[in-house]
């Protein structure tokens, strides 16, 4: 294992829910919210230091034990950008791996196949490839801090990806369903856990 990589956890929680119409980080996954499952995950995931962006009215829906650093994104009506660079900002880590909080199915055997990888390669960015398609959650080393800080609006980390392809990693899960997200009604119709 490596030690000298000190992992900052930064689940990104603070969407408009935009074509689910209703906050769906509220929505119930086996009798829990979407939001609560993530921030059940990422409390127990062996990283060195856990972050939540999210919005300050989805506070009072969730338990946050005193372990997760809570950053309020007060516009999140500017995009995933800002709520990237309002985890950064407070993180001491030397790598970020962001987490959506919409991907209910996830377990910490999931993410550390993902902090496996990213061991024994801590100078690339890490992903999983899900149906030969890159997916989340995303681990950037400190390297790419500046190229973050400068998304604007609703970009994201696979841009910056894109544009380095050679110093990548794709990581094929070994249960790649658990990495399903739910964007719409539809998902939640579709799929019998909901």
């Amino acid at each position: 294992m490596n030690k000298s990589m000190q992992i900052s956890g930064v689940l990104l929680a603070a969407g408009l829910s935009r074509r689910m119409g209703d906050d769906k980080l509220l929505v119930e996954y086996n009798g829990t919210k979407l939001l609560q499952c993530a921030v059940d995950l990422l409390r127990g995931l062996p990283v060195y230091e856990r972050i939540l962006v999210t919005t300050e009215k989805r506070l009072s829906y969730v338990k946050i034990p005193s372990s997760i650093k809570v950053v309020i994104n007060e516009k999140p009506e500017e995009g995933k950008s800002l709520s990237i660079q309002k985890g950064i900002k407070i993180s001491t880590g030397t790598h970020y791996l962001f987490l959506q909080a919409d991907q209910p199915k996830l377990t910490n055997a999931d993410i550390n196949e993902l902090l496996s990888t990213a061991m024994e390669n801590s100078d690339k960015i890490i992903y999983p490839l899900i149906d030969n398609k890159p997916s989340s959650p995303t681990l950037f080393p400190l390297k790419y801090k500046s190229e973050l800080l400068s998304l604007k609006g609703d970009a994201n980390g696979s841009e910056i990806r894109l544009k380095n392809i050679e110093n990548t990693v794709a990581v094929k899960v070994n249960c790649p369903q658990n990495f399903s997200d739910i964007d719409t009604k539809k998902d939640i119709n579709s799929n019998p856990d909901y």
